[in-house]
């Protein structure tokens, strides 16, 4: 039965308690029309708050446009193929699904259809492994080595990894023979069990299933449609073969004998939705109709019809307003209003009022904010209870402690809504935009006090290894080893060494030389970094030459570093504290909720500032990270503790834009903000000068005018130095002579390794910000061929919403190219174009022109990777994606998404070229790269490679070409640490770059049948490479029974013979050789740490040891492998704790 009923009074949080009445007064389900995503998530935090037991369901619409030539995002598919085959049952519980315009305007398949598609499996019964293969790969799932995503499959003997829809966790199923022995629900990131299954039910992936049915309807259905000449068409050539082609979803309803609506799937649901929802209806059916028309005027006037688009009518995929309006007749509707309106028949008042939002008190410098909340709250809880929602446990923390200080009791925190009850002010986490009020309660939301806030949902991190698609040791790539220098690898091979097997590393020098390194010793292994490189020649004294000459470059390049940081530590600086109340109010005003690395970073400069020597730290994080809130901080207690801060920038948009955001943090604060540089006006300029001099002036924000001779500072306590690797040496000497005793913190955008970090620890104070403060994530990565079409649309949707776009290409040439393709097909977009080679004061009234927003559209090459925050540019275009490289298109990628508007980028490449495997696979990194702290793990080996982040002087990158990054960077580290325990004499050495050999005549490896992929093994053997501890070992055996079944037994004897190695190297043992009768040991430089504990050892084997060749021969009677291994591992055991005992 229809009812249409307009519920007024119904402010966005209030709207999901009447959702809840909905269901309890009329024992419905509610199918509940979000205008977009972004209001879909905040009505399920909503709901989540009110009744945390309800079923809430999300169904999103497809993230891409209308006709587009790009397929929906994978876990968008999965989520909603999970929820249409959830209710294909017509399951009768109470819930509530969530969903938005978009996705109920789309046709989908009909639940008979889904339902078919189903499969189920019960641990303990049979199953056909076949069939399971051939369900994963017709749904619509990708196989892959390690299960990592949603939608994709392992298959590893008797183990297969699943991530089917619906499931927060991939499930891990363990087949003996034809039973389900197992199903468990396993971690991605660290690949262990998480809990045990009883059954485990898949669905499809995608909406379009490759089966015989669903291909021959296509078939028939494409011909129908467009005729009968289709051999040049890839779509038609793809589906015909059973390959899924990108993009196939716009030709759905060919796939289907028909396709119902999403309405169908929920027979008796009540609707509930926005106010204006039929403007938004209007709107959307107009761009479908337009972006057919698009299509159909493009292949129209295309010289050749090859490879044309062929698009469909609106009608067969998208309902048109006739539809809806004849489909909404028929339901139960709550159309919600969040303004009160007269009484009607049909129109209700739930009584709930926009709350009051604190915006002229943050605004005014006489107003007290946080009293007027105070004033607020004690007039409020007259009415009822009244709610504070957070954003996160820590701005929860801080709100309550700046509410108790104006004299309120401490608010009770609560979880959901059951825990609030009598008349006091109580705390949640719930991230709502606007608080509301009802006669009976009031809820305040952190947003009406403190100002806009952008939140980071808190994403699960992958781990580190996530890259190793990117930086797996791949055949042909160049590696150093540390004995015999740079080589090739090319590959695995299993040797037969003393009749056992063993796998090896194989490694080519110059002149087809060739080295077989043993797996055990993979550590011996570094990567070059650079593609290109002379091969060194086996057995030539040529490397370690080389290498010693390095040695002592790094003992000169170390001992200056912890020169540096002895004289600092003996010098006084001026103690600055943050004065208490305030420090709390000007905190409380950043819009973002900070992450875990920022509040360590915030504290370590605190602490420096107020410890009574010069701080000098260096603050690193990428473009965005919340280095400048860093600054901020510091600057804020400088100030407030009577110093003057200066403030300098490379350029002078950053200077400006950094004053901007300055002066609009510290308004109300008793601190004057001042700019030098020429943005300035002559007489401004004078003026700051003056101002500085006699004190007038806290903060100073400007270029290198700032170290002019003529600004003279009358206190200066701190100075903040942006991009400092972009001063000269001039420059730099100046700040020296500004430094001696004043605290100086540098923030640089070039991310410097972990391991770099840790070896500079004590010689330069590092903060390392490795996540950003405001979720990118949320930008869109699309890879496609250029299509006109959709880059035309999606500049001009940015276009539309106020915003600005980049339009990247890697060469100063293809630039001419865009130029003409945006004057002839985007005309409504004012562009301008910038490159390397413009002079650097053109290069800067362009960039000014386009930050102050006088042109929609930069064309620019690369050079936009590093600089400007532009927070209203949401969209990137790049062009010959494929010649870039991964961390440049990381970077240029993060010049976009910094607001809280959806971003789009996207990688577009030549149509119809063949990209390099190198290509495909750095797009391929790029658009499913879903963790900043992985994207800037490869950033910083990027950059690294390319030799930037030179910490230590200009001859740098040129040393780290002649030994590769990684081995630079192990012999700095060793040199500091060794320097600073006070074992100098010892650095010639390099002691610990070695490893032992070990042959013991059985079998050492991981064998294929166990783990078959190339890359996953390789990796494996690195991580074992790396432990030495029992404990370890152990651990790392139950990871990999956990994910690949019972260890083999070589793989038992591989993790044994590395427990060996562990105690070869503390025993200062080079090479073990162990047989049937005993073994045979050398030690490194044929030195024995203790030699009367040797002679001790010999004396009490009575004989059965004794010295011969420099080598220590141990008689033993070892006839069989499992003797031979407890036996070596017990002589390792034993000549290591003589070894600890030093003469």
């Amino acid at each position: 039965m229809s009812t249409e009923i307009l519920v007024s009074g119904t402010p966005e949080g209030y709207d999901a308690k009447i959702i809840l009445n909905e269901i309890k007064h009329q024992g419905n389900s509610v199918i509940h029309i979000a205008r977009d995503d972004k209001r879909m998530r905040a009505m399920g935090d909503a709901l989540k708050f009110f009744k945390p037991d309800l079923a809430v369901f999300e169904f999103p619409s497809w993230d891409c446009l209308p006709y587009d030539r790009v397929s929906p995002n994978l876990d968008i598919s999965s989520a909603r193929m999970g929820i249409l085959s959830k209710f294909a049952d017509n399951i009768a519980e109470e819930y509530v699904v969530l969903t938005t315009l978009n996705a109920v305007l789309q046709k989908v398949p009909c639940s008979s259809v889904v339902k078919s598609y189903g499969f189920k499996a019960v641990v303990g019964r049979n199953i056909n492994e076949s069939n399971l293969r051939e369900f994963l790969v017709r749904m619509g799932f990708t196989k892959s080595s390690t299960v990592r995503e949603a939608g994709e499959y392992a298959i590893r003997g008797g183990i297969i990894d699943i991530f089917p829809p619906r499931y927060s966790n991939p499930v891990r199923l363990d087949l003996f023979g034809t039973i389900l022995d197992g199903a468990r629900l396993f971690d991605p990131e660290t690949q262990l069990t998480i809990k045990k299954l009883h059954e485990i039910e898949l669905a499809p992936v995608s909406e379009v299933v490759l089966d015989e049915f669903s291909i021959r309807n296509f078939r028939q259905s494409y011909r129908a449609e467009f005729g009968s000449s289709l051999s040049n068409d890839p779509l038609y050539e793809s589906v015909s073969a059973g390959r899924k082609y990108q993009g196939l979803e716009h030709w759905l309803p060919l796939f289907y004998e028909k396709l119902d609506t999403f309405f169908s799937y929920f027979p008796s649901a009540t609707v509930t939705m926005y106010k204006n929802l039929e403007t938004d209806l209007s709107s959307r059916c107009k761009l479908v109709a337009d972006q057919y028309e698009a299509r159909n005027f493009a292949n129209d006037n295309k010289p050749t019809k090859d490879y044309a688009y062929k698009p469909l009518k609106p009608t067969a995929l998208y309902l048109d307003e006739a539809d809806w309006v004849n489909l909404i007749k028929t339901r139960r509707t709550l159309i919600f209003d969040p303004l009160p309106q007269p009484l009607r028949p049909n129109i209700v008042d739930s009584g709930g009022r926009a709350g009051r939002n604190f915006a002229p008190e943050r605004q005014s410098n006489n107003l007290n904010l946080f009293s007027s909340l105070a004033d607020h709250l004690k007039t409020r809880l007259q009415s009822g209870p009244v709610l504070i929602a957070s954003y996160s446990e820590g701005s929860l923390e801080r709100l309550s402690g700046l509410l108790t200080d104006e004299g309120l009791d401490r608010p009770v925190a609560v979880s959901n809504w059951s825990m609030v009850a009598s008349p006091v002010v109580h705390m949640s986490v719930w991230p709502l935009d606007q608080g509301f009020q009802t006669p009976e309660f009031t809820v305040i939301s952190e947003q009406d006090i403190l100002g806009e806030r952008l939140i980071r949902r808190p994403k699960k991190r992958r781990p580190e290894n996530f890259l190793t698609d990117a930086q797996s040791l791949s055949i042909g790539r160049l590696v150093v080893h540390i004995d015999h220098g740079v080589g090739r690898y090319m590959g695995l091979e299993v040797l037969d060494i003393g009749g056992a097997a063993h796998e090896c590393l194989l490694i080519e020098y110059a002149e087809n030389s060739r080295l077989y390194l043993p797996v055990e010793n993979i550590e011996l292994l570094t990567s070059y970094g650079h593609d290109e490189g002379l091969l060194d020649r086996l057995g030539s004294g040529a490397w370690q030459a080389k290498k010693s000459k390095l040695k002592d470059r790094i003992k000169d390049i170390a001992e200056k570093l912890i020169r540096v940081a002895a004289e600092r530590s003996l010098r006084r600086g001026q103690i600055c504290e943050p004065v208490s109340g305030m420090w709390e109010a000007f905190a409380a005003r950043f819009p973002y909720e900070e992450t875990d690395d920022q509040l360590v970073a915030v504290k370590e400069v605190i602490s420096d500032l107020g410890s009574g020597k010069p701080m000098d730290r260096l603050i690193c994080g990428d473009v965005g990270f919340g280095k400048t809130e860093i600054a901020m901080r510091a600057a804020f207690v400088a100030a407030m503790s009577g110093f003057q801060v200066a403030l300098i920038a490379p350029t002078t948009l950053l200077a400006r834009q950094h004053k901007r955001s300055f002066e609009e943090r510290f308004r109300g604060f008793p601190v004057e903000v001042r700019g030098l540089s020429r943005f300035e006006s002559l007489k401004e300029n004078e003026r700051t000068r003056k101002e500085l001099t006699e004190g007038h002036s806290d903060i100073v924000i400007g270029t290198h005018a700032v170290l002019a001779n003529s600004v003279k500072f009358k206190n200066l306590g701190l100075l903040i130095i942006d991009e400092e690797q972009h001063f000269g040496v001039r420059h730099k000497e100046r700040l020296k002579q500004l430094k001696s005793d004043i605290h100086v913190l540098t923030l640089t955008a070039t991310p410097i390794p972990r391991t770099l970090q840790l070896s500079l620890s004590g010689v330069r104070d590092l903060s390392i910000i490795g996540t950003p403060p405001v979720d990118r994530l949320a930008i869109r990565t699309y890879v496609s061929e250029f299509d006109a079409i959709v880059v035309r649309e999606a500049l001009l949707r940015e276009h539309y919403r106020g915003g600005q776009s980049f339009f990247v290409a890697p060469r100063i040439s293809d630039l001419q190219e865009i130029e003409n393709f945006l004057t002839e097909q985007v005309p409504e977009v004012r562009f301008t174009k910038v490159h390397g080679q413009m002079s650097s004061s053109e290069l800067d009234e362009r960039m000014n022109k386009f930050y102050d927003g006088k042109f929609d559209v930069l064309v620019a090459t690369s050079i936009v990777e590093s600089g400007l925050d532009i927070p209203r540019a949401n969209t990137l275009i790049v062009s010959n994606a494929d010649m870039f490289g991964l961390a440049q298109l990381y970077q240029i990628r993060g010049r976009i998404g910094r607001s809280k508007t959806r971003a789009f980028a996207f990688l577009t490449t030549k149509p119809r070229k063949k990209l390099t495997t190198e290509a495909e696979k750095r797009l391929k990194v790029i658009a499913s790269l879903s963790t900043l702290g992985a994207g800037f793990t490869l950033a910083s080996q990027d950059l690294d490679i390319r030799g930037a982040g030179n910490l230590l002087g200009d001859e740098q990158s040129g040393q780290i070409r002649e030994v590769g990054y990684e081995l630079y960077q192990s012999m700095l580290e060793d040199a500091l640490s060794k320097m600073r325990s006070g074992k100098l004499e010892g650095l010639s050495d390099f002691d610990d770059n070695w490893a032992p050999q070990i042959n013991l005549g059985v079998p050492v490896l991981i064998p294929e049948k166990y783990v078959s992929d190339l890359d996953t093994r390789l990796g494996l053997y690195r991580r074992l490479s790396g432990l030495t501890s029992k404990v370890e070992l152990e651990g790392f055996a139950a990871e990999l029974i956990d994910r690949f079944g019972e260890l083999p037994r070589e793989v038992n004897t591989l993790l044994l013979v590395v427990r060996i190695k562990a105690m070869c190297k503390r025993a200062q043992i080079s090479k073990f050789d162990g047989g049937p009768k005993g073994a045979t040991i050398q030690f490194y430089n044929n030195k024995f740490k203790s030699p009367s504990g040797l002679v001790t050892f010999i004396d009490n084997e009575n004989g059965y040891a004794k010295i011969r060749d420099n080598k220590l021969v141990v008689i033993r009677s070892w006839a069989k492998d499992s003797d031979r291994i407890r036996g070596s591992f017990n002589l390792a055991k034993d000549l290591a704790k003589l070894a600890r005992v030093e003469n």
